[in-house]
């Protein structure tokens, strides 16, 4: 974003805006910010439109989304001030999901490796059962010997 929006956006002068990047220049490093060359401004100043006797003599300053949040830390307008107590409360609230998702995480992972190891036993324990029953002597197939009153022949 352009430094003139930036400060319609903070409610500051863009000389304000901009002296205030001036007296930080190490948190605004080329990442956050930088200065159109010549040949950019003379393109976006023949776009704005701006009259010979007024205007901007500078170009413009541009700023990432990483330089728009640092700007809200230098400026003293009550603007900028709200956004960097918003910031610093989001970030708080994303460093607690993400801690709290990391929890969460790591106990699914921990079931996962319980419920596969219980399988692994429960499959040796058949398999210890099956290689018993083909082990055990078959008994040949005899007749049941009725209960109660009724003769077998019934």
């Amino acid at each position: 974003m352009l430094d003139s929006d930036l400060a319609e956006l903070y409610e500051v002068e863009t000389k304000v805006l901009n002296q205030a990047v001036n007296r930080h220049p190490d948190r605004f490093p080329p990442d956050f910010m930088f200065q159109l060359s010549d040949e950019e401004w003379s393109n976006l100043r023949s776009q704005i439109v701006t009259s010979s006797l007024g205007g901007r003599r500078y170009a413009s300053k541009v700023f990432t989304e990483h330089g728009v949040l640092m700007l809200s830390s230098v400026l003293n307008s009550p603007k900028a001030i709200q956004v960097n107590i918003q910031i610093v409360r989001i970030f708080t609230r994303l460093r607690h999901f993400i801690n709290s998702n990391t929890e969460i995480q790591l106990d699914i992972e921990k079931i996962k490796k319980e419920l596969s190891s219980q399988g692994k036993n429960i499959e040796v324990v058949f398999n210890y059962l099956d290689e018993l029953s083909k082990r055990l002597p078959k008994k040949a197939d005899e007749p049941r010997k009725r209960l109660g009153d009724k003769p077998d022949d019934i």
